[in-house]
């Protein structure tokens, strides 16, 4: 990747596009105007909502990047054998349902979308070995968006926590082209739901636009740190 030149990807759904209009696309521009550089960054829907369906869970990530990888689109989304023709970064998340974790079976399944800690662990699992595969591609995702407390409960979201603490702390490792940003530390301040004084509205789990603009320049913060080397040592929140 040019230490100058990059281009990005961001795939979102509605938190996503919270924090897109918090400022990202602005930060970046800031940051390219006072050091020179030229990075590029476009938003997407993924996936969208017809013919896919409006779910962007690990389960569909793996869905689509593993189960159907190839250089045909699965149900019109693309691949990431498509995407890395054309991205040097890839941005993905979850919004904020994903933090709805069952409890577990016993029995896990990768090709199961329901929502617990076996099956999004083997589904994470199968996409890091995935992205593996195209070295020349940085590739960040963000740790699920928090429930409020009026969506959930406490049982739930610690297992939800659970998730995000093993993406953090076991899942991503050093020395490979997967990086995390640890946007659920940031919605919570460490504690297992969204705070309400960052609720969009007074039970709602999308964050408001206060919060969308301080992190969108910590977004873009641990962006530039990945691009420009430092995704192993910058911070993993941006702050």
């Amino acid at each position: 990747m040019d230490a100058k030149e990059a281009r990005v990807l961001y795939l979102h759904h509605s938190t996503g596009e919270c924090v897109w209009k918090g400022g990202v696309p602005e930060a970046l521009a800031a940051y390219n105007k006072t050091k020179g550089t030229s990075y590029s960054i476009e938003a997407q829907d993924f996936p969208k909502k017809k013919p896919y369906g409006w779910a962007n869970y690990p389960y569909d990530y793996w869905n689509i990047w593993v189960k159907h990888a190839g250089n045909e689109p699965h149900m019109e989304e693309p691949t990431l054998e498509i995407l890395t023709r054309n991205w040097d970064v890839i941005v993905f998340k979850h919004c904020f349902p994903v933090s709805s974790v069952q409890p577990d079976t016993g029995k896990p399944d990768i090709e199961s979308p329901r929502k617990s800690l076996e099956n999004y662990k083997l589904q994470y699992n199968a996409l890091k070995e995935k992205m593996r595969t195209f070295p020349n591609a940085r590739f960040i995702v963000w740790t699920g968006a928090l429930l409020s407390a009026a969506d959930t409960d406490k049982e739930t979201a610690e297992r939800a926590r659970g998730f995000y603490d093993w993406v953090r702390d076991a899942w991503d490792e050093k020395g490979d082209n997967v990086f995390v940003w640890d946007f659920a530390t940031l919605e919570g301040d460490g504690g297992l739901f969204l705070r309400k004084e960052y609720e969009e509205e007074p039970g709602d789990s999308h964050p408001g636009p206060e919060f969308c603009r301080k992190t969108a320049a910590f977004f873009v913060r641990r962006l530039v740190d990945v691009i420009e080397g430092r995704g192993d040592s910058g911070s993993i929140t941006g702050g």
